[in-house]
């Protein structure tokens, strides 16, 4: 018996917008995936041959990555940031926009070329470094998941890399936006040895990339 197509999603923004997509290429979720006060993290699907689990982004990225699912979708930051060599992205499929940026306090600024070091606090460690690198700074990344705006004002950090849509959270913490890292998608991911090996894979590919042509 052929085991089924495992698709990972994230929880949050970045599904809301992929659920009516997913749904016109066939990726149909069974009802209980939209209680809320479902905890159950694996569903099964209107088509047999797939089930979905919801887990967060990061570990979209890990579980395809490593072939515990097929398919996903995650956001460009994600891939990015692990820049997994059994990932590939495939598809960009234009939703779930916003962009990886760095903020500072609301003030007089140092000039960067005066900087050789800096403390940054930063769920996204590894583009925070490069990013930082190319200016010829030593970023010292504290690690943070949520919560970033506090560090800044707690002397934690000085700036802080995180993402921004509106830019509305930064003000309202007395940040600003000073540069872009990275504008962001949604993309779907796969598995690149299961794109070799299971052609469910590539057709669904292709159902994606159909749409998004359209």
């Amino acid at each position: 018996m052929t085991r089924p197509l495992t698709f990972a999603v994230p929880k949050g923004r970045i599904l809301d917008e992929a659920l009516p997509l997913m749904a016109r290429a066939g990726v149909v979720p069974e009802p209980g995936f939209h209680d809320k006060a479902n905890r159950a993290l694996s569903f099964a699907c209107e088509d047999s041959a797939m089930r979905l689990i919801r887990v967060r982004a990061f570990d979209v990225a890990t579980f395809v990555a490593h072939g515990a699912a097929q398919c996903g979708i995650v956001g460009s930051d994600v891939v990015e940031e692990f820049a997994y060599s059994d990932l590939y992205a495939p598809v960009d499929l234009n939703i779930g926009h916003c962009r990886l940026s760095v903020a500072e306090p609301v003030g007089p600024s140092e000039d960067p070329a005066r900087i050789s070091h800096l403390r940054v606090a930063s769920k996204y460690p590894n583009l925070t470094r490069r990013h930082f690198e190319r200016m010829g700074i030593q970023a010292e990344v504290v690690k943070l998941n949520g919560a970033m705006e506090l560090a800044p004002g707690l002397g934690l950090a000085s700036r802080i890399v995180d993402l921004v849509s509106t830019g509305r959270t930064l003000k309202d913490n007395g940040l600003v936006e000073t540069s872009t890292i990275l504008n962001i998608s949604a993309r779907l991911i796969v598995n690149r040895a299961a794109l070799k090996t299971d052609e469910r894979v590539a057709a669904l590919v292709e159902r994606f990339r159909a749409l998004v042509a359209d």
